[in-house]
């Protein structure tokens, strides 16, 4: 049996690459995180088609798998793109599409990537600084804190019994303010709530939680790119720098270092691909395999990270090669939907160990 990418997936990653090679360089990115806005960049991959990847076909999507945005998701990670990908490709296309309620106009408009949906997922997963969300006659009232993607035009809002609502970002009962966090290369959000419009999209907890496996799988996903990228750095400059006239690439510490960074990440490739892929085809593992997927991917990055930081001596923590965007790219995707402590527990429930 064959395990690797389609031709056609193999022709999705590339397209995505390119785009983001030609148009998301550093440059680009320390412009984001100096207060920009990704509305360009989130412009070009609307037009290669990258919102609609989850989108069924009758609201103008595309109808893809959870393993083709897991392969966007991997190409993001390795140019640390800015972008509402998590939220507006992946996880409210899928809840909205999957809602008894109907939401078809508004996934004709994700699809399109003329309207961003945000995540407001924290409270159903472990609650922080009492920040509680309470729904009452289609009216909403609390806090949601890190919701993702600041520019949102809606949020799929989520509460402690893990039903979903869309909550319009225009509403006046809403208001957002910005959170400063370790990766500034996306933007996350406080949201407050006073009696704002809450439209139900679904009560259902499985719901919740295959949303939730899918947007874990996506952020393992991300971190595998953004180390993958840090390896490749790191081995580059061990080429290039030289001490007592000699690449330190020759020097059997950093062999090591960087042998061992490779032998941890390859097999995480595998990994993510089967937890994308058993998303859609092998539901009964998918759980799991989500969980396990996130907090190995988490624990995998920081060890990349950190080492290869190291390899690159002080040069590392400079600004100058702007290392240290993946590496707190790899640290946020570690924390958010769950830090691997957490998800583990949740996988140990799952196996019936107490």
């Amino acid at each position: 049996m064959r395990f690797g990418l389609s031709e056609e997936q193999t022709l999705l990653k590339d397209n995505v690459n390119r785009f983001l090679e030609d148009n998301v360089p550093l440059d680009k990115v320390r412009e984001y995180a100096d207060g920009g806005s990704d509305s360009t960049i989130w412009q070009g991959l609307s037009d290669l088609g990258i919102p609609a990847l989850l989108t069924p076909e009758e609201f103008g999507g595309v109808g893809l798998k959870p393993l083709d945005a897991a392969i966007v998701a991997e190409s993001l990670g390795q140019h640390i793109a800015p972008g509402p990908f998590l939220g507006s490709a992946v996880m409210a296309p899928f809840a909205l599409s999957n809602s008894p309620e109907g939401f078809g106009e508004l996934l004709s408009k994700i699809a399109t990537g003329e309207h961003r949906v945000g995540i407001a997922f924290g409270e159903a997963i472990a609650r922080r600084n009492q920040a509680s969300v309470h729904v009452k006659d289609g009216k909403v009232d609390g806090t949601s804190l890190f919701a993702f993607d600041a520019e949102a035009d809606s949020y799929l809002v989520a509460d402690q019994n893990k039903n979903m609502f869309l909550v319009s970002a225009d509403d006046d009962g809403i208001s957002r303010s910005n959170l400063t966090t370790v990766d500034r290369t996306r933007r996350t959000v406080e949201l407050t709530y006073s009696s704002a419009s809450a439209k139900p999209v679904s009560t259902d907890s499985n719901l919740f939680d295959r949303t939730l496996d899918l947007g874990r799988v996506m952020l393992a996903a991300d971190t595998l790119g953004a180390a993958q990228s840090m390896l490749d750095q790191a081995v580059e400059y061990a080429k290039q720098r030289e001490q007592f006239n000699r690449p330190i690439a020759s020097f059997q510490a950093v062999k090591h270092m960087c042998a061992e960074m490779a032998a941890s990440l390859e097999p995480c490739r595998a990994m993510v691909w089967f937890a994308a892929h058993a998303l859609s085809d092998v539901p009964e593992e998918a759980r799991l395999t989500a969980c396990h997927t996130k907090a190995h991917l988490a624990e995998v990055g920081q060890f990349v990270s950190r080492t290869a930081t190291e390899v690159h001596g002080g040069m590392g923590f400079t600004d100058l090669l702007g290392l240290h965007y993946w590496f707190k790219r790899i640290g946020a995707n570690r924390q958010w939907l769950g830090a691997p402590e957490f998800v583990r527990s949740e996988a140990a429930i799952l196996q019936g160990v107490d």
